[in-house]
């Protein structure tokens, strides 16, 4: 385990700033994913556990720079991605190197927030899903971690997303 995730494993989940990141240099909706993260990653360490959901998002909207984040946006994906979390994994787990018990939590919890974004949220454009995982993972994941999750959503937004990607293959 980094020492980035160990503070997220402690009763207050709290994940760390991203190395070099400005807080005020990230839009609203990249801190809503950001926090997003944290409770995810939270909720797979408790196990799957749907009653925390509740516990965890107010430990969350306790952090001083919660007030920079997109609170609707936050709210869709800690609250959207543990309730279709089994379809999720089922759709991305084919593209997968390994087992899903082998994924880090970060990982998991990633691929489970951009497979959220790619299959139940279309007005938000492939490649920005994908960015924005890719992005959380070389703030939060393991060394090559981005590269791992980029190749799973890239496989996934051409299936969920067949025509949008075969557009913008040939622009």
């Amino acid at each position: 385990m980094t020492t980035k995730m160990k503070n997220m494993t402690t009763t207050k989940t709290k994940l760390p700033a991203p190395t070099g990141a400005r807080p005020n240099g990230r839009s609203a909706r990249r801190r809503a994913r950001e926090f997003a993260l944290q409770g995810i990653y939270a909720w797979l360490i408790r196990r799957d556990d749907a009653d925390d959901m509740g516990v965890i998002d107010a430990h969350i909207r306790d952090d001083e720079e919660f007030s920079e984040a997109d609170v609707a946006w936050f709210k869709t994906l800690l609250y959207g991605v543990p309730r279709e979390a089994v379809s999720l994994r089922e759709q991305f787990t084919p593209h997968l190197d390994r087992t899903i018990d082998e994924l880090s939590p970060v990982e998991h919890a990633i691929l489970l927030i951009g497979s959220y974004e790619l299959v139940h949220h279309v007005e938000v454009p492939y490649k920005v899903a994908i960015n924005e995982a890719v992005e959380l993972a070389k703030s939060f994941g393991g060394t090559d971690g981005f590269k791992f999750v980029n190749g799973v959503l890239d496989k996934l937004a051409a299936e969920v997303r067949a025509p949008e990607v075969q557009a913008g293959t040939r622009a």
